[in-house]
């Protein structure tokens, strides 16, 4: 059974056809929508500011959602996907958003719709992206566009994709 731990007065609250994975972490200030995911060994602290994370959202094995201190809260959209071992950070992320596995994004970054993060990349403090991209390294830049295909398949197709993965642990949905 997933770790949910109620700390400062708050329990964290979700939608309708979670799934949390048994050893998954979620700790305070945290809202999430419907049919969101948080897999293996991924920790998503709501300890000392809020976090919101809209529909369809997926927090892949061993990432790290956070935030700072009476600072930076951080806000996630619907249909994003964070990969395995990033780390999200006092950040906003509208919908629509892949984050590869081990990125980083950093206080106050805000990434808009229609963005893939590239795997290891850097989105650094404070940085606005420009909706259409993929952006890659450290510091992350902008690498090419995004096509109707790129996007289809890597957005839309991996936020469709896990619910059915979380229903082959569920027996059918609901959370775990």
């Amino acid at each position: 059974m997933a770790n949910i731990i109620s700390l400062h007065n708050q329990q964290p609250r979700w939608g309708q056809g979670c799934f949390f994975a048994p050893t998954s972490t979620i700790i305070g200030d945290v809202v999430m929508g419907d049919e969101c995911s948080v897999w293996f060994q991924a920790v998503i602290r709501g300890d000392v500011n809020a976090i919101r994370i809209g529909n369809q959202v997926n927090i892949q094995d061993g990432a790290i959602i956070h935030c700072t201190y009476e600072k930076a809260a951080t806000n996630i959209g619907d249909r994003v996907s964070i990969g395995h071992r990033a780390i999200v950070h006092g950040c906003t992320l509208a919908s629509d958003i892949l984050v590869g596995m081990g990125a980083m994004l950093l206080d106050r970054c805000l990434v808009p719709s229609r963005v893939i993060i590239a795997a290891g990349a850097l989105v650094p403090e404070n940085v606005e992206l420009e909706s259409g991209y993929i952006y890659a390294g450290i510091p992350a830049r902008k690498l090419k566009p995004i096509d109707e295909d790129q996007f289809e398949f890597h957005i839309r197709r991996t936020a469709r994709n896990y619910p059915v993965y979380a229903s082959w642990y569920t027996g059918g949905g609901g959370v775990q």
